[in-house]
């Protein structure tokens, strides 16, 4: 009879992820896995396999959150260009925002050089695109293309103000989003 489970795959990837986080993905042995989640490594290999699977299956739980993240904002957001900003923002944590410039890059690294992880991070960009092209314009092909930039718009921003940082994450980049929404309004007159 197997057992039963008794921390679930959830919260282990949940843990895995603050782990990776801190440490980076090259940093994520079974050891340490074990420490941050509770059960054994012997455990860990038995659920998830070799330790790059480990990695993939704590990066691809990260891209589902995010993935949920994002469509309940596109429900509860306005069909408006401030409900685009409000969209972007609350997909933001501006507490962490040093983190997930600095730290977060060794994540990505592993996202795009992973084929399953590329194609996982696609699917959210053309989700979160298709979220924020409908709240700037009524024409499917330039909400498209309008949602593209403000997405490329809000992680420009948030780079930029890792280096700069003259105010906090928060205000910089909703400035930067605000401004630019003005610029395409602008520009339809």
């Amino acid at each position: 009879m197997p057992r039963h489970k008794s921390i679930s795959d959830d919260q282990v990837l949940d843990a895995l992820l603050s782990l990776m986080l801190q440490i980076g993905p090259d940093g994520l042995t079974f050891a340490a896995a074990a420490k941050a989640c509770g059960l054994s490594a012997a455990t860990l290999v038995q659920r998830y396999g070799k330790r790059e699977d480990l990695v993939e299956t704590v990066l691809l739980r990260a891209w589902d959150k995010l993935q949920a993240e994002t469509e309940t904002a596109d429900e509860q957001e306005p069909l408006t260009p401030q409900g685009a900003i409000a969209l972007l923002m609350r997909l933001m944590n501006s507490e962490a925002a040093e983190q997930n410039a600095s730290d977060g890059l060794l994540l990505l690294r592993e996202d795009i050089r992973n084929p399953k992880l590329r194609a996982r991070g696609a699917l959210w960009g053309h989700t979160l695109a298709h979220a924020l092209g409908r709240r700037l314009a009524r024409d499917e092909e330039r909400a498209l293309r309008l949602g593209w930039q403000m997405a490329a718009v809000w992680q420009g921003a948030h780079t930029w103000w890792a280096f700069v940082r003259g105010e906090d994450a928060g205000t910089a980049i909703r400035r930067a989003l605000e401004e630019w929404v003005a610029t395409v309004n602008a520009g339809k007159r």
